[in-house]
């Protein structure tokens, strides 16, 4: 049986006391409604579906997310790390102020129209959705908020897009192998060639260790990827001679076994070499602002295609999951398309 106290503000406080459940209390304006939610509280007490969303009603969304950055992120790779951070600051000039208990599938949705409308690619806005929808995830299913769905399930999100199509051409291959090799460190020429030559990923080749390459069988084996699945990756006779050349770089210190070091830490410890500045120097120096370093995958895995290798070889290579996301991966050449239209009609003729 709820009981009802009249505060020195004016406002009512009901409190329900009922065995087998912990003491609730609310307050509000009115009598009236304190009494409609108390009705309705012990109705569903007796259902046993009763739910306390007070801490869902307390906690904002600026809270959650950083609990969510102190407690789950931190279980994530260093890459996932760097993202969620960013993406939760967007997130928490939006929302912040919001307690969960208030945030809607309309206000998700008006959060995902206003990011748009700033120009964000929709890629983006998906990133930051998955996130505040992983958020609500734990929320219900670990913290106890008492939330009842996850108000990120039903919004319309945006479409993933068709993917880069970005190539480089020859003259473009040449002057920036031209250029990265040309760096004081040769480090930055060896991993750009190793992309373009092996279709891994930056942080792949960066965490590569000199245990994981057997150069007497050409291949490289990699525990630390993406989607957390190991994979051995082939060496052309290219990637064989640049690897050659980085396990004997006579600058390798003694206290590290990356293949790509950078200088030690706070901690002592050496850390990847990271070359982010300087690749976006060279890119802008030579007008190529507009090529990722990620492109340089596209452009290894469109000619492994190319060279005739199947779907499912490129892909164990690669390490793509589905033949789906390695076609968004692949853009073949038309010239080159035409160049082997041209010999399939001459052998037809012959």
């Amino acid at each position: 049986m709820a009981t009802f106290v009249k505060t020195p503000s004016g406002t009512w406080k009901a409190l329900i006391r009922k065995n087998g459940w912990p003491t609730t209390s609310k307050t509000f304006r009115t009598k009236c409604d304190a009494e409609d939610w108390s009705r309705r509280t012990e109705d569903e007490m007796v259902r046993g579906v009763y739910l306390s969303r007070t801490v869902s009603e307390k906690m904002t969304v600026k809270t959650a997310l950083e609990r969510y950055l102190s407690e789950v992120t931190p279980t994530k790779k260093p890459t996932t790390q760097r993202s969620e951070g960013v993406s939760a600051t967007n997130l928490i000039s939006f929302l912040g102020s919001y307690s969960l208990a208030a945030v809607s599938s309309e206000l998700v949705a008006s959060y995902r129209d206003h990011r748009l409308a700033q120009g964000k690619s929709n890629n983006t806005v998906r990133i930051e959705l998955a996130l505040l929808s992983n958020l609500f995830t734990i929320g219900i299913q670990e913290w106890g908020l008492g939330l009842i769905f996850n108000p990120v399930a039903n919004i319309r999100k945006p479409s993933p897009g068709e993917g880069r199509d970005r190539r480089l051409s020859v003259n473009e291959e040449k002057v920036l192998l031209e250029a990265v090799d040309a760096h004081n460190n040769p480090m930055l020429g060896w991993i750009v060639r190793i992309a373009i030559e092996t279709g891994m990923r930056q942080s792949e080749i960066l965490n590569i260790r000199r245990s994981q390459i057997d150069l007497k069988k050409r291949i490289v084996r990699l525990f630390d990827t993406k989607n957390d699945s190991t994979r051995t990756v082939p060496l052309t006779m290219d990637a064989t001679r640049i690897f050659t050349l980085a396990l004997n770089n006579p600058v390798r210190p003694i206290d590290t076994d990356l293949v790509f070091f950078g200088e030690p830490g706070r901690d002592g410890k050496r850390s990847p070499y990271q070359f982010v500045k300087v690749w976006g120097g060279i890119k802008s120096a030579l007008g190529m602002c507009d090529l990722h370093f990620h492109d340089l995958r596209h452009e290894a895995v469109s000619r492994l295609v190319e060279g005739g290798l199947s779907d499912q070889e490129v892909a164990s290579i690669s390490g793509h999951k589905s033949m789906q996301m390695l076609r968004r991966y692949t853009h073949l050449r038309a010239e080159d398309l035409v160049f082997k239209l041209d010999k399939m009609n001459q052998s037809e003729t012959e």
